[in-house]
């Protein structure tokens, strides 16, 4: 007993320890750019430096064509789910690469206005750490409409105050006070502040969907990328340090967006693996008792279609369909068959004397006295009004005449309980044919047997016919 505790125990204690270890793993991912920028600042030469313009160009080209791709793709999802959240990743990513492209265009100026080539970098990450909170803070909120999803004058006004943040930063590089240390730090720093607050705002809110996990971490190197900008200085291997970790957390920031347009095309409805597949067992038992009752509705369906609505007895199409899957049969093995064509007799009189709802209890109460007259493997069909017919399967004309027989027989005897008048003169004429004895064809049978039928009909009706 102890020891199968035990055992039960074992899976969920690892399953908390995995867990814990899964969070330690993000932690140290979203945190781990803290290890090379430590190390740049106590061990290596701030003074050391790498200043490549084509690099740094080519570098900027490629993020620029990249922001651009990544706002289209966020932009698509937005379009798709109107979360709140991916229109202002959207603008986040827009905003980043409209501003973040002048400094790339503008490294060769860097001898000549360095300002005007450094403060495009912490205005870009500034305005995408601020967009990146206010998206935050929209986490979960209703979706827009479809009208507003559309409006094309929303995106033109954003993008209009993205030029407008584009010249203030170049008035502001050719001002007295682009010099000032506190200018650079300023922007910077509120991009690593508005990033902490983000990251806090998380923590808070418990939000831990697998997609807002990878914003949650994005969030953290793009913080820790611009405390490495304001520790390093430009072209020193800092300065470079802190482009590589922005990068790394634009990258991850874009798997998520792609992530989400593969999937759902939202942030929030992106779900774990332990989510996903509770959730796919949960549709799966939808979908199966869905196909269940679709079988049972097609099975209500098909004998709808192929039963006579009154007496419960086959209609003629489905006894059609049954009778040349029996010639067929027939034709295989070799075997007999036979019909009985049956008909009321006078039933007409019981509707004018005792009126259509008592001729139609008649019918029914016929059609059941049949069923119990004949074998189970026997079937009977209403073909129209009075008139019915019975398929014998492996019958010759004998057999058939006797079966006929016990239906007449059981026809005149029959007492109708549920019927005021108990004692009808109820009585039915028979003709009979055999498949091979009277033809090979559905027609010749059929015929046969309504010709026998009539020929009991004029013989005084209540008998059975045969050749």
């Amino acid at each position: 007993m102890d020891m199968s505790v035990k055992i039960g125990e074992r899976p969920e204690a690892i399953r908390r320890v995995t867990k814990l270890y899964a969070k330690l793993l993000m932690a140290g991912f979203a945190l781990s750019p803290i290890v090379l920028i430590a190390y740049l600042y106590f061990f290596q030469d701030p003074t050391l430096k790498f200043e490549n313009h084509l690099f740094h160009e080519i570098a900027i080209a490629g993020a620029t064509l990249e922001g651009l791709f990544v706002t289209y793709v966020s932009w698509r999802c937005y379009q798709s789910s109107g979360e709140p959240l991916l229109r202002w990743l959207t603008l986040g990513f827009l905003g980043f690469t409209a501003i973040y492209a002048l400094h790339g265009a503008f490294t060769g100026m860097a001898h000549h206005n360095i300002w005007l080539f450094l403060l495009y970098g912490p205005a870009s990450r500034l305005a995408m750490a601020i967009l990146l909170l206010v998206g935050l803070l929209s986490f979960n909120q209703e979706a827009d409409s479809p009208e507003l999803r559309a409006a094309p004058r929303r995106w033109l006004t954003w993008i209009a105050v993205f030029l407008l943040i584009n010249i203030l930063v170049g008035i502001l590089a050719y001002s007295p006070i682009a010099g000032n240390p506190a200018v650079r730090l300023t922007m910077e720093g509120g991009a690593l502040v508005f990033s902490a607050i983000n990251i806090t705002l998380m923590l808070i809110g418990r939000i831990r969907s697998p997609l807002m996990t990878v914003f949650g971490i994005s969030i953290s190197m793009f913080g820790l990328s611009s405390l490495a900008f304001i520790l390093g200085r430009p072209w020193n291997h800092m300065w470079w340090l802190a482009h590589a970790i922005f990068a790394g957390g634009f990258f991850f920031l874009s798997y998520g967006i792609i992530q989400a347009f593969h999937t759902t095309r939202s942030f929030a409805k992106v779900y774990s693996q332990e989510e996903m597949v509770n959730r796919l067992a949960m549709a799966m038992v939808k979908t199966e008792s869905a196909i269940q009752e679709l079988q049972r509705s097609n099975q209500m369906l098909a004998h709808l279609a192929s039963t006579d609505s009154l007496t419960g007895a086959a209609n003629r199409r489905h006894f059609i369909e049954r009778v040349d899957a029996e010639i067929a049969r027939a034709k295989r093995d070799n075997l007999p068959f036979s019909l009985l064509a049956l008909d009321l007799d006078n039933f007409k009189s019981i509707n004018d004397h005792y009126g259509h709802q008592i001729g139609d209890e008649v019918l029914q109460g016929f059609v059941q006295q049949s069923l119990d007259a004949i074998r189970p493997y026997d079937s009977i069909a209403r073909m129209g009004g009075e008139e019915f017919m019975i398929l014998l399967p492996q019958t010759t004309m004998d057999v058939a005449v006797t079966i006929g027989e016990r239906v007449r027989s059981a026809t005149e005897n029959a007492v109708f309980k549920s019927i005021l008048i108990p004692r009808l003169a109820l009585t039915v004429s028979i003709g009979v044919s055999q498949f091979g004895h009277d033809g090979t064809s559905i027609d010749t049978i059929f015929r046969a047997a309504d010709e026998r039928l009539y020929r009991a009909k004029g013989m005084g009706r209540n008998c059975v016919i045969t050749a």
